[in-house]
């Protein structure tokens, strides 16, 4: 198999293109078998929800001693590249974006993760925030109503394909069951870690707007979402993630 061009790279993975494959090959030789072989489920169980937009998985296999994952290749430019070419389209860039979020939301999966048990095993490992704090948050998250949507876990733009055959998700790792406002709180995260928090408030109004969901609903889980965040301990997001935790409204 040739590796033709390199997509994208990231701590622990590079991603290739190979003619009509994407192939995505885990640095580490080292690492897990059970950590490649979840991704892999977790992608199928999402294909088994008959969600269409969606690479398909194809197989687990190695090359020059690294584990690596392959997937149809979906060619285009990411929703992000086409937001910064057109600045002037944000608003409608959006929109489309809000609309993808409400299609997957509208599906449901009882063989995914549950994100609320995900959220409460980062919260619980949290090593920066006292156990005053932790309690607090893990009430909230009990209180919040639970359910099995499909959740992507990390919707932005910049996992937004656009080719000439439409619009496709992809980096699935994090997909999880769940409430449908913890996956777009954790959107408009993403927006603000990203600097680009003019977006991230459009995008909440224009999603509230179109899906009927109230803002405050969203927001009420912006401080649990944060806290789950600050597991993967990234020095440039601390700050800002302690910032919505410490502002919550605990009531």
């Amino acid at each position: 198999m040739e590796l033709k061009k390199l997509i994208s790279e990231s701590e622990k993975v590079r991603v290739y293109e190979a003619d009509d494959r994407c192939v995505k090959i885990f640095k580490d030789p080292e690492e897990p078998k059970s950590v490649v072989l979840y991704e892999a489920l977790t992608h199928a169980r999402v294909e088994e929800t008959g969600f269409a937009r969606i690479p398909l998985f194809e197989e687990i296999t190695k090359i020059d001693g690294n584990w690596a994952i392959i997937y149809q290749h979906i060619g285009g430019k990411t929703m992000e590249e086409l937001m910064r070419e057109n600045p002037a389209k944000t608003d409608e860039y959006l929109g489309k974006m809000a609309d993808l979020q409400i299609e997957l939301n509208s599906l449901r999966s009882v063989k995914l993760s549950r994100l609320k048990d995900y959220v409460k095993r980062s919260i619980d490992g949290l090593d920066m925030i006292d156990d005053v704090k932790k309690y607090e948050l893990l009430t909230r998250l009990s209180a919040m109503q639970d359910s099995n949507t499909l959740c992507h876990g990390d919707f932005s733009p910049d996992n937004i394909i656009v080719n000439k055959d439409g619009v496709f998700i992809v980096d699935w790792l994090k997909a999880k069951q769940g409430n449908a406002c913890a996956d777009v709180a954790k959107t408009y995260i993403n927006f603000c870690l990203k600097h680009h928090t003019e977006w991230a408030e459009k995008y909440l109004k224009i999603y509230c707007d179109k899906s009927g969901v109230s803002a405050k609903t969203i927001h009420d889980w912006l401080p649990i979402v944060a806290a789950a965040q600050l597991k993967f301990k990234r020095p440039e997001e601390r700050e800002l993630l302690l910032t919505w935790i410490d502002v919550a409204d605990f009531r």
